[in-house]
């Protein structure tokens, strides 16, 4: 009987096409330039129906964060943007006007983010609206001279608040199932930054200058776009140490425990798996703690590094460690 993606997972599968071939699977494409620096380049689709919802999602919000989407995984390698490449595929039910509101979005993302040139591309489509994404950057000469070897109690630090996206498109989704039932627009208001942080995260152009500037190398980066615990299980992989994150130190948007009361939805659940923050998570050394804290307060410190054994998990306010668990990971995959 065949195997099918349910059963292998996102990332046995990839790791077996993979396995068909002579390459190596790599987090981003890079190769070292001529002055020294690393060339990156970062790569998403995004797919109405799967990625967005055309219903309740404004155009110009749209492109901005396809363009956020794919920047953060510059930042998280340290690199600098350079350029930006764009296709739209575009269905028969959009109208120019419209895609000139997507292209606004893009290109103002695109100039906040610092690209030299934006390069855009028109196909059609029969199956809605996708936008392909392909980003490029240089990482300065420094950079790998300058990251240290990551060890056992070195810093697990995020960008911002978990889970509010995932629950803001909660918001969304039941507001519009409320006005198909009953015609009214629904008052969101008390949620405006759930619902802000799902249609147009913010990501902090200058996080990796800044970085340069205070002279702190993170030793890992990863963006956060398939939930926290997507990122630790890579994390863990890529370094072969253990990862311990606790529970009552992930930051949360205000109104999260609230809304999740409404929906019964656990917002620690939202922040691990629910996907879609567009955070940035780095591995300082120990030894930059206080000048991180002291530079970078927009950033919590949610945990640390540990031995391989201590394996990846979530610490509970009470002690309890619960092996954490990712979506398109083997269940035993440490």
């Amino acid at each position: 009987m065949a195997e099918t993606f349910s059963d292998l997972g996102r990332i046995e599968a990839i790791d077996q096409l993979y396995r068909l071939s002579a390459y190596n699977p790599v987090s981003g494409l890079s190769y070292t330039s001529a002055k020294g620096g690393k060339i990156v380049t970062a790569s998403r689709m995004f797919l109405e129906g799967i990625d967005f919802n055309l219903v309740y999602f404004p155009l110009k919000h749209l492109g901005y964060k396809c363009v956020v989407g794919t920047v953060g995984e510059l930042y998280a390698t340290l690199a600098h943007p350079k350029l930006l490449n764009v296709v739209l595929g575009i269905s028969a039910k959009l109208d120019f006007p419209q895609i000139k509101e997507l292209w606004l979005g893009i290109t103002v993302a695109a100039k906040e983010h610092g690209f030299e040139a934006v390069n855009l591309d028109l196909q059609p489509s029969n199956n809605g609206l996708f936008l392909s994404m392909s980003a490029t950057g240089e990482t300065s000469l420094l950079t790998d001279k300058r990251r240290m070897a990551a060890k056992s109690k070195d810093l697990i630090c995020v960008s911002g608040s978990l889970g509010a996206a995932f629950l803001g498109l909660q918001v969304m989704e039941r507001g519009a199932k409320q006005f198909q039932e009953s015609g009214e627009q629904p008052d969101m208001t008390q949620y405006r930054m759930l619902v802000g942080s799902y249609l147009r995260p913010e990501l902090d152009a200058s996080v990796v200058e800044r970085l340069e500037d205070v002279v702190i190398y993170p030793s890992y980066g990863y963006f956060v776009t398939r939930g926290l615990s997507d990122a630790l299980k890579r994390l863990s992989r890529d370094s072969g140490l253990g990862a311990k994150v606790y529970a009552d130190k992930i930051p949360f948007e205000g109104n999260s425990f609230q809304l999740g009361k409404e929906l019964d939805m656990d917002p620690v659940s939202a922040a691990m798996n629910g996907g879609d923050d567009n955070r940035l998570l780095f591995v300082v050394p120990i030894l930059h703690l206080e000048k991180f804290r002291r530079e970078f307060q927009t950033f919590d410190i949610i945990g640390h590094l540990a031995q391989p054994e201590a394996g990846t998990v979530l610490v509970t306010p009470e002690g309890v460690e619960f092996p954490v668990k990712a979506q398109g990971w083997p269940d035993n995959e440490e």
